[in-house]
Order: structure tokens, then C-alpha cells, then sequence
């Protein structure tokens, strides 16, 4: 008995350690800085595959927390990062469903839109209909709470109508 538990001991010991160098060259760490970099980075992606395997994914409350804070104070550029940081594996509507919210009022402009973000937008928002097709946001500050109505949102401002040249457009007001 305590001969086979050394083999399989040895055998164990000897596949984690030509895992650590399989590693270790497909990290490639310049220093060892940056070895504790990758090495966190590639725990944490480990972790959050794992936890969509076993059905246990949660969002990172915190992350969201300050993805919001920054959102509120339209910061969208830190809202955005934190919002994308808080659900690494895109399984959360919510989230996913901020994050095109945020490119719609950062894109948005009194003269015109940015179609760029505007065209970042829609793609996010097939993020948010392919992780829930019924989604609506609960949040009261946000005044296009269905993903229909933002979409309808990033559509006209993508169209140029000749009501764009409209003077009086500058007292509109965003969404």
C-alpha cells in the first residue's frame, strides 16, 4: 500500500510539474514581476471557467459597484472597464446590458453621435438578446429600459435625416 501511494504520488508530482513548464513557456514572463503577473491572471481565468462550469458564476459585486459610481458620474470610459471587469466571462444581461448603455451616452452628442461607439453599442446589445431575449433593466435612472428601445436609439442616431440640421435639436435631451 505505501509503495503504490509513492508511485501515484510521483506520477501526480511529475504532471504537475511538466504542467508548470508547459506553462511557463506559453507565458513566456520577461521577470519575475511579471511572472506573478501572468500567474494571477491565468489563476483567475482558471477559476472563472471553472465556476461557469460548475454553475456557480457571479459577477464581481465590487467591480459593478464602481462601474456604476462611475456611470452615475458619466465617467464612461472607467464605467465601462469596471462593467467589463465585473463579468470577464459575458454571462450577466445586466452588466452586459450597462456596458451598451455606455458607449449610447458617451456616443450621444447634441450636434451628432459618435457612430462609432454607436456601432460598439448594437454589437453589445446582440450580447445582451443572446443572454436574455426578455431583459429590462431595473435601474430607474436609466430611461431606455428594454434593449429594444436603446437599439431604436442607436439606429437614429446612426441615420442622417435632414431633422440632424434642425437648429432646435440642440435642446434635445439624451436618454
Amino acid at each position: 500500500m505505501n509503495a503504490k501511494f509513492i508511485q501515484i504520488s510521483g506520477i501526480a508530482l511529475t504532471v504537475v510539474y511538466g504542467l508548470f513548464v508547459v506553462w511557463i513557456y506559453w507565458a513566456s514572463p520577461k521577470n519575475l514581476a511579471d511572472f506573478e503577473t501572468k500567474a494571477r491572471e491565468s489563476v483567475t481565468k482558471a477559476a472563472s471557467k471553472a465556476s461557469v462550469v460548475t454553475n456557480t458564476y457571479e459577477i464581481d459585486k465590487v467591480k459593478f459597484q464602481e462601474g456604476l459610481v462611475a456611470f452615475r458620474s458619466e465617467n464612461f470610459i472607467v464605467a465601462r472597464d469596471r462593467f467589463q471587469k465585473s463579468d470577464p466571462e459575458k454571462r450577466d444581461a445586466r452588466v452586459q446590458y450597462y456596458i451598451a448603455y455606455t458607449f449610447y451616452r458617451q456616443g450621444w452628442g447634441r450636434f451628432s453621435n459618435d457612430d462609432e461607439l454607436f456601432l460598439k453599442g448594437l454589437k453589445q446589445l446582440e450580447e445582451v438578446k443572446r443572454l436574455d431575449s426578455d431583459f429590462k433593466a431595473d435601474d430607474p435612472d436609466l430611461r431606455l429600459a428594454r434593449p429594444v428601445e436603446l437599439e431604436n436609439e442607436f439606429r437614429e442616431g446612426l441615420r442622417f435625416t435632414a431633422s440632424d440640421l434642425n437648429p432646435f435639436k440642440i435642446g434635445r435631451e439624451r436618454k
